[in-house]
């Protein structure tokens, strides 16, 4: 059964001199895709576009987060994700706002990468299994980059209390704040999923977090047989 989200109540005593403080509510939505969605570890690479596919989901999920009162819209600062945003952003007459911290992982030399490649590779292996203890070449570590997304993310809790906030970031940034607000270890993160211009939801307060909705496209297509690319028939015996 649903859970409505927590509110936090006010001090004891504090009668009608002092509301009750809310929860901020923290929407956190996968950019749609790009024409190297899939095939391609995009990474920071400057210059990749949403698809024409892509603002389509972009649309969808703006529209329904339309009658959502959101306070505030932010992006990572990377084409793909910042156009998203303004799909979202032009439904509350809002400006996207850039923020450094939920920008996706530094990849290093692996960005641009084939993921057929990539998956035929010893690091992969360790990315799958244990990515705790990654550190891509020349790039940034799993730890690392989960530790500023939620440092971000917690910031942003602070500053607009008891709203609505959107943000928009990569996979693998979202799965990891997934696994920080539920209590899952990140060598566990490779479970969660996190579809193209997907959405999640926490609603974060003073006396806990509550996961509010996980990867909701509002279908269920993910859940269609798919083909394995070609990462996935890499790890096939």
């Amino acid at each position: 059964m649903a859970t409505a989200p927590p509110e936090d109540p006010a001090p004891a005593g504090a009668g009608d001199r002092q509301p009750s403080a809310r929860p901020t509510t923290l929407v956190l939505v996968r950019h749609a895709v790009t024409p190297q969605t899939g095939p391609v570890l995009s990474g920071r690479a400057p210059g990749i576009d949403l698809s024409e596919l892509g603002h389509d989901q972009a649309r969808a999920a703006a529209a329904r987060l339309a009658d959502v009162p959101v306070a505030a819209v932010y992006a990572s600062p990377i084409e793909r994700t910042r156009q998203t945003a303004e799909h979202i952003a032009s439904h509350h007459d809002l400006e996207v706002q850039t923020i450094d911290g939920v920008i996706e992982a530094d990849y290093g030399e692996w960005t641009g990468g084939k993921l057929e490649d990539l998956a035929r590779t010893d690091l992969w292996k360790v990315v799958q299994r244990q990515p705790s203890r990654v550190r891509f070449p020349n790039g940034e570590s799993m730890t690392e980059m989960q530790t500023r997304m939620v440092a971000a993310l917690e910031d942003l809790v602070v500053r607009h209390p008891g709203e609505t906030v959107v943000v928009v970031s990569h996979a693998d940034p979202i799965k990891a704040a997934i696994a920080h607000f539920t209590g899952v270890h990140l060598d566990l993160f490779q479970r969660i999923t996190v579809s193209p211009a997907s959405i999640t939801a926490f609603s974060i307060g003073a006396h806990g977090v509550t996961l509010m909705t996980c990867n909701d496209t509002g279908t269920l297509t993910d859940l269609l047989p798919k083909a394995p690319t070609g990462a996935e028939a890499a790890e096939t015996p």
